[in-house]
């Protein structure tokens, strides 16, 4: 193979390649607009060159694993999100495809603290908080999702909000093309660099405290201990979350329906798959 073919190869191949991120950051930039006249658009803000990038590792980059990490406050709307972009995006189940490691499977175990508090109302009172990144193992977190991005499988931990008990023992997560990581500080300073796309997940104050307090009760708080927590969570919110928002490539909008959701995703990815392929 001479110098002149490859030399030719290679501009013919990184001229089709621009072709090809062209009419992508063309078809999205369309469904992002059509999103804006929604009553409840599910893009709130994208960065300037977040489609551009997107794109360009969309086809430059098809081998790698593309790791997008989902923040937003207690009870917006995080795993709503990732739940149902899986749906949208995998219409029947198979391996390689992607791997959601969750931010709550993270959390350290206090059961021992718990225990001696005697309940949860009690060890609110002592101080501890389940709301500051202490709170999680987010060292074994970004080891796990760096081990992922390099291609080996690893053992996420699994917790046990009623408990508090942590069982290391949880569930194998295999490398995927697209893996989504989400809870309340993976965009934290110290994991957010190993992000390939940012998204922050908005939802109102009062929304948010109305979804909390009905999830909480699920997990054994009431009464006190849920307004003892609440509190926390707000002012630890306010110190650790929403700054994020600034560093975000993309808000989404924490209330629009599961359903449109679903159709949204849907028709990027099938942009996507369709340009690509």
């Amino acid at each position: 193979m001479t110098t002149d073919f490859l030399t030719s190869y290679d501009y013919y191949s990184s001229r089709r390649d621009m072709e090809v991120i062209s009419n992508i950051v063309e078809s999205l930039k369309k469904i992002l607009e059509e999103d804006k006249l929604q009553a409840q658009p599910l893009f709130l803000k994208t960065s300037e060159n977040l489609i551009l990038n997107i794109a360009r590792k969309v086809v430059q980059e098809k081998k790698k694993t593309f790791l997008i990490g989902i923040t937003g406050e207690s009870a917006s709307g995080k795993t709503v999100f990732v739940d149902n972009t899986i749906k949208a995006c995998v219409r029947k189940k198979q391996e390689g495809i992607y791997t959601v490691i969750r931010c709550d499977d993270y959390y350290k175990d206090t059961s021992k603290e718990l225990k001696a508090a005697g309940s949860y109302e009690e060890l609110f009172k002592t101080g501890f908080s389940f709301d500051t990144p202490d709170a999680i193992d987010l060292e074994l977190m970004k080891k796990h999702l760096m081990k992922l991005k390099s291609g080996k499988e690893i053992t996420s931990p699994q917790y046990d909000f009623v408990t508090c008990v942590s069982n290391p023992d949880g569930e194998v997560k295999k490398p995927a093309k697209v893996v989504l990581t989400e809870g309340l500080y993976v965009l934290n300073e110290g994991i957010r660099d190993i992000m390939d796309v940012k998204v922050y997940v908005y939802t109102p104050l009062e929304v948010i405290k109305d979804r909390w307090y009905k999830r909480a009760a699920l997990r054994g708080k009431t009464g006190l201990a849920a307004d003892l927590q609440f509190q926390d969570v707000n002012r630890t919110a306010q110190q650790y979350i929403r700054p994020v928002y600034q560093i975000s490539d993309a808000v989404i909008n924490g209330m629009v329906s599961q359903e449109y959701i679903r159709q949204i995703t849907d028709k990027i990815f099938k942009t996507l798959h369709d340009i690509v392929l």
